[in-house]
């Protein structure tokens, strides 16, 4: 079962919404994120960002930025900012986004069920990406950027959901980039205790995107357990912020690959080499920038034209990683055909989050890339199958849109 909890948030003032959400901390360069920063000094970022605060030559991983960040989240508060609800609450934050909406419910989730495989992920994590938020969460003594959680279709929680969105939202605004934010309070006891009861009928949750905040969570965690040996499993820090997405409301967009050059090869040997693989169907060029159709095809852009794939069936093993499309493509392309080992570190492979569109890929290829390769999208089904074998994807498999903000809610525990 679930442990979902209801929590008192801590919340943006009435109407300073718009202002203070952001976007996740790990979109942005240090250069994209100091820029942003100047431009909007009520934003969120520059707490989770607060190299941005310090002067250029600050390490961002240093002391000093985490004292400041800490530092800039009282004074935020401090100054009326933020506002705490005074009893636990659920929220619900719906999404909209080109024509496709998505509804999640805002809450805390047991770090014990992430430690027991309860909840469940399909990524690796770096350390030194975890160790970065944990000091940040350490400091702040706060979660602030939600973990994206999904769950299998629930009928009982779409009629929850359905009816507090009869009610007018508390807040309701567009971001920059198109994104429609509303939120609703859900604060009535028997609502929170009924979307209590239908978590506890969910036997899995699913890490959709957040896998370092959510390790970083679960480490931060122990460590306050080691501060406070009478621990009960009561305290807020046993707990993480997160929001929890049927994943019928998800889609996935596609996360496609570039790469420097052919290995040596000609363009003609290379779609020779594709050939052997499945079928090859040069595009005419007033098809305009293409994408795949289906499961099994890739659409590659090279400086001579555009072709598309479809790997022979016979080649997908039945395997859940190994049969994912983007799997098949390192099995039997990336790594065979171009040299491309290891895709996690090799220079001449980089990736393209489906948000940018085919054009980047043409793009990327008049400017001197040797292909560029268009992927169907990974399935939510494709994902939970692997996350329930406890396996992981190869990285760069999935591309969540739109993103969670954060500091629309906020997750405090004690020092």
């Amino acid at each position: 079962m679930a442990d979902i909890r209801p929590f008192s948030a801590l919340r943006p003032a009435p109407g300073l919404e718009p202002e203070i959400a952001s976007l996740p901390y790990d979109v942005y360069s240090r250069a994209e994120a100091r820029l942003e920063a100047e431009r909007r000094p009520r934003s969120f970022l520059c707490i989770d960002r607060a190299e941005t605060q310090l002067p250029p030559s600050a390490d961002m991983y240093g002391d000093e930025c985490y004292r400041k960040a800490g530092e800039l989240f009282e004074d935020a508060i401090s100054r009326g900012d933020f506002l705490r609800d005074e009893k636990p609450c659920f929220y619900l934050y719906e999404q909209t986004f080109q024509g496709r909406t998505q509804t999640g419910i805002v809450a805390c989730a047991s770090v014990d069920e992430y430690e027991s495989g309860v909840i469940r992920r399909h990524e690796n994590t770096r350390p030194e990406k975890e160790m970065d938020r944990i000091r940040h969460v350490d400091a702040l003594s706060a979660q602030t950027g939600p973990i994206f959680l999904c769950y299998r279709d629930s009928q009982v929680l779409h009629s929850l959901v359905n009816g507090i969105k009869e009610e007018e939202p508390y807040c309701d605004f567009v971001t920059e980039d198109g994104v429609r934010s509303r939120c609703w309070k859900i604060g009535d006891p028997d609502l929170t205790a009924a979307i209590s009861e239908a978590f506890r009928a969910i036997p899995t949750l699913y890490i959709a995107d957040g896998h370092h905040r959510c390790a970083s969570a679960a480490r931060a965690a122990l460590m306050r357990r080691q501060q406070h040996p009478d621990w009960t499993g009561e305290e807020e820090f046993n707990r993480f912020l997160c929001v929890l997405f049927p994943a019928g409301d998800l889609m996935i967009m596609d996360y496609n690959r570039v790469v420097s050059d052919l290995n040596g090869l000609t363009e003609e040997d290379f779609l020779a080499a594709l050939g052997r693989k499945g079928t090859v169907e040069a595009l005419p060029s007033e098809e305009g920038n293409p994408l795949p159709d289906h499961r099994g095809q890739v659409v590659f852009y090279l400086p001579g034209g555009r072709y598309r794939f479809t790997f022979r069936e016979d080649l997908r093993p039945q395997d859940p990683v190994h049969s994912l499309d983007v799997s098949l493509l390192q099995d039997q392309i990336l790594a065979p055909v171009l040299g491309i080992e290891d895709p996690a570190s090799d220079p001449r492979l980089s990736f393209v989050g489906g948000i940018r569109g085919p054009q980047e890929l043409k793009r990327r290829v008049e400017e001197g890339a040797a292909a560029a390769m268009a992927m169907y999208p990974t399935s939510m089904e494709e994902l939970m199958r692997v996350a329930d074998a406890r396996l992981l994807m190869p990285p760069k498999s999935t591309w969540f849109e739109p993103k969670l903000l954060s500091g629309l809610f906020i997750h405090t525990f004690e020092r």
